[in-house]
């Protein structure tokens, strides 16, 4: 790897042509400013997360903190949101990759949060090129041709409103180093993209727009409010210029949502119900508890348990503080080939975007621009308005035992192989530097394939009985790994499976799965992978 010394960092990853220009020394000092200012206190809220756990480990309730009931109880809303967030009724996600971002700005939703996270394997190529191809929009100049079909790709004249999921706090970036230690992947993320695109994106009517990931409490939003703030003083901008739309997608962040609100406030786009990695939240939580198994990973659905309640919770303290409360992601792709199995999965997402929309959500994800008209349909005709602001919203009074309800059903082979399936084909991809990719007819990203890892560690781990009375232990899991490795040879061929990364795949999914504890997240260690083979 190439190592390059600018700006008081360390660059490990090569400085390929055109990243000279994104890698400026002023870029990087700011870059420097935030991880000085701001690493020793993300280090110190870890160790908190870190303990948290290990207190609901042996018993300790999860609970509304009694601490800030007053602002619980305190009437204060959010700053108002800008013009083009007012209307939020469809938002699109995926990755950083050229073409992606040409076609989800292209798709008629309303917003595109380009990620940085869940999508996206954190090569430093991806990465870099990621940054370029954001810049590059912001400034309408993105453009690419596809050499196999000859289609030329570039910007319509009425696109998306641009939003940038950075890494979470739990996340480094090792291809940079201050110190000799490894910076956080949230102010590299964050700081690249501001410095390049905050004034542009001001000049042309927008603004500087974030999505924040992974929070566990209010003590995070606050640090995130702390950065913001420096990022305007840097720029001279007015206080609130930046914001910022929280993902509730673990279970302790369900807890604070007034608190996140109160501390982002004068930064606050809302909150999103980020279903996927709540349900690995959840998971994560209870990995010692046996009583906390969920079923089958298909049957935990948003109109049943935990989800539900979250869901309601959401909406009501968003709406009584002014702020959007935007729905989840559903995961359903066209089907080629199988017009049955299509209109199956579209009647999935419609069925999905009524049950919000009725709910009260301001807006709702997709994971492919050809579900934009499905959900945009839905949402035009429930929320005729730009938004659900002004709604009344019947309080939600869900209480903590409501944050907790397990949805009911059974544990099935049929589960567990998929979960497995799942498992391997997901990091097989992403270990060859593609995050966010389809399977079985969902677009899996890091989050889903969460769930599918973590659930087969909480099922290993507690010897959870199936619904045709076996237990899963190591050689039941390990027979279906080789079984779910042989159909994989026998779907993609054999020349794809001999280049691909299935055996580095299935041995790491089996470390993770057969682990003594818990692994926090599992792109970890699969990170520890890319950077040891030099990606």
């Amino acid at each position: 790897m190439t190592v390059t010394t600018i700006a008081g960092l360390t660059l490990r990853g090569p400085l390929h042509p055109g990243y000279e220009d994104l890698l400026t020394p002023e870029a990087l000092e700011l870059v420097v400013e935030l991880e000085r200012r701001f690493d020793d206190e993300r280090e110190r809220l870890l160790d908190i997360r870190r303990r948290r756990r290990a207190l609901i480990e042996t018993g300790d309730p999860l609970e509304f903190p009694p601490e800030s009931e007053a602002v619980r109880r305190g009437h204060w809303t959010v700053a108002p949101q800008p013009a083009d967030l007012q209307d939020r009724r469809v938002e699109i996600t995926g990755p950083t990759d050229r073409k992606t971002v040409i076609n989800a700005l292209n798709s008629g939703a309303k917003v595109f949060m380009a990620d940085f996270e869940d999508a996206t394997t954190p090569t430093w190529t991806n990465l870099i090129d990621g940054q370029i191809n954001l810049r590059d929009a912001v400034r309408r100049t993105i453009a690419v041709s596809d050499p196999a079909t000859g289609k030329h790709y570039r910007l319509d004249d009425e696109i998306a409103v641009l939003m940038v999921r950075p890494r979470g706090w739990h996340l480094s970036e090792q291809h940079v180093l201050m110190n000799g230690r490894p910076i956080s992947a949230t102010v590299f993320d964050v700081a690249l993209f501001f410095y390049h695109n905050a004034t542009e994106l001001l000049k042309r009517g927008s603004g500087p727009y974030f999505y924040v990931p992974k929070l566990e409490s209010h003590f995070e939003a606050r640090l995130w409010r702390e950065v913001f703030q420096v990022l305007e003083n840097a720029f001279g901008l007015p206080a609130g210029t930046i914001k910022a739309t929280v993902l509730i997608e673990t279970l302790p962040a369900a807890f604070e949502m007034d608190e996140i609100l109160y501390e982002l406030r004068d930064y606050s786009a809302g909150l999103n119900c980020g279903r996927w990695d709540y349900i690995f939240s959840h998971i994560k939580t209870f990995s010692g508890n046996p009583f906390k198994m969920l079923p089958d990973r298909s049957l935990i659905t948003m109109d049943s348990g935990f989800l539900e309640s979250y869901s309601r919770l959401a909406i009501e303290t968003c709406h009584r503080r002014g702020a959007p409360a935007i729905g989840g992601m559903s995961a359903f792709i066209p089907v080629k080939d199988d017009e049955v199995a299509n209109q199956a999965a579209f009647d999935r997402v419609r069925a999905d975007k009524e049950r919000e929309a009725a709910r009260g959500h301001d807006g709702t994800w997709v994971a492919h621009p050809a579900l934009v008209p499905v959900a945009k349909a839905v949402f035009d005709r429930l929320m005729p308005a730009p938004n659900q602001l002004d709604r009344a919203v019947e309080e939600a009074r869900i209480c903590a035992a409501d944050l907790l309800r397990l949805p009911s059903g059974p544990k099935t082979e049929a589960g567990l192989r998929n979960d497995v399936a799942v498992g391997i084909g997901y990091l097989e991809s992403w270990l060859r530097g593609v995050g966010c990719v389809p399977l079985f007819n969902l677009m899996e990203d890091a989050a889903t394939a969460e769930i599918s890892r973590s659930q087969v560690w909480h099922w290993l781990r507690h010897g959870a009985v199936l619904e045709d009375g076996r237990t899963v232990t190591r050689s039941l899991v390990r027979a279906l790994l080789r079984e779910e490795l042989d159909h994989w040879r026998q779907r993609v061929g054999a020349e794809r499976y001999r280049l691909g990364r299935f055996g580095d795949a299935a041995e790491l999914f089996l470390e993770l799965v057969e682990a003594e504890n818990f692994v926090e997240f599992l792109t970890l260690p699969a990170y520890d992978k890319l950077i040891a083979a030099g990606a």
